[in-house]
């Protein structure tokens, strides 16, 4: 690793220099990295299709689930890009270096953004089961949705705008991607994009967890009206989605914790690819784990994959097939 050559040769003195590694460990890397980016949109495209193609599906949760996926999709494809960046050389200029960047923060925010509006969505299902057909409805589930993506793109552009002024201002040579953010608006992303959405995803998971062992001791307590077994279902109902919103947390945490600590570090966030492959390849996992987390949580999933797969969908009633 202390051997290098340079991102590109012919410019000696002002071409970037990255470590030099076996012909095994490129390959190792570039497998790896392509598997996961690959995943991630094949499974958040399934997840599109699915809540896109049946009526059956077209409800506020699964619109909320149809906007995770379309983020964690983009972001999935972005994975692409990064994967040449693993070499610590950028090949695609300035230019390109800013707007890949800037389509990462933006699906990135509308993803968690769409992960808060879910965390509410159960919260209620849950806490407030007999109100939930009244506060929401898919009406309102849509705006709040153009409302996230809306501030997804207005907020990521006033944070990368004078990046975009002049692209590669910051670079210290030929084949480095790297974009400053002002103070201010890190602590600000900071905060909105990672300290407050994991707040109040926290509270309400133990809120709702506090809820439905409330409802498992009350069914206990009041076995007389009630079968067995159909107090076993609620029970299991109950841990299932408190189980599902608990790896939610532990996933939240685990793949965006470092990439956001990196905003710890200084004034400025400085995000240099060479230095930081590791922690943008945990970040773009939780795009790949999102579908797997919410969506393989639901029967109707499992069942629009086999319909998918086995070209089922192209039929012309397929759309009116039952789901649930």
């Amino acid at each position: 690793m202390e051997e290098t050559e340079l991102c590109f040769p012919q410019l000696f003195n002002t071409s970037c220099s990255r470590p030099k590694r076996t012909y095994f460990e490129n390959i190792l890397i570039y497998i790896l990295l392509f598997s996961i980016s690959l995943l991630t949109s094949s499974l958040n495209l399934l997840v599109i299709i699915s809540i896109s193609h049946f009526r059956k599906l077209h409800s506020p949760t699964n619109l909320l689930l149809l906007s995770l996926a379309v983020s964690d999709f983009f972001t999935g494809l972005l994975m692409f890009f990064h994967i040449v960046l693993i070499n610590g050389c950028w090949l695609l200029g300035d230019i390109a270096c800013v707007i890949y960047y800037y389509l990462v923060y933006v699906f990135t925010t509308a993803s968690i953004g769409t992960m808060v509006m879910i965390s509410i969505d159960r919260y209620v299902a849950i806490c407030y089961p007999l109100y939930y057909n009244t506060k929401i409805t898919l009406k309102k589930v849509k705006i709040c949705v153009s409302l996230c993506w809306t501030w997804s793109l207005v907020f990521q552009s006033l944070n990368v705008m004078e990046n975009f002024k002049q692209p590669g201002m910051y670079n210290s040579c030929l084949g480095e991607c790297v974009i400053v953010i002002n103070y201010i608006g890190g602590m600000v992303d900071l905060i909105l994009s990672f300290i407050v959405p994991i707040t109040i995803i926290v509270v309400l998971y133990f809120r709702i967890f506090v809820v439905a062992v409330s409802q498992i001791r009350a069914i206990h307590s009041h076995t007389a009206g009630l079968t067995l077994h159909g107090s076993v279902n609620v029970k299991k109902s109950e841990i299932k989605v408190a189980g599902s919103l608990a790896v939610v947390v532990v996933v939240f945490l685990i793949c965006l914790l470092p990439a956001f600590c990196v905003t710890l570090t200084g004034q400025d966030i400085l995000l240099n690819a060479s230095s930081s492959a590791f922690v943008l390849s945990l970040f773009y996992f939780n795009s790949c784990l999102n579908p797997i987390v919410y969506a393989f949580f639901y029967s109707w999933f499992r069942k629009s994959i086999k319909l998918i797969i086995t070209l089922q969908v192209l039929q012309s009633d397929s759309r009116d097939i039952d789901m649930l």
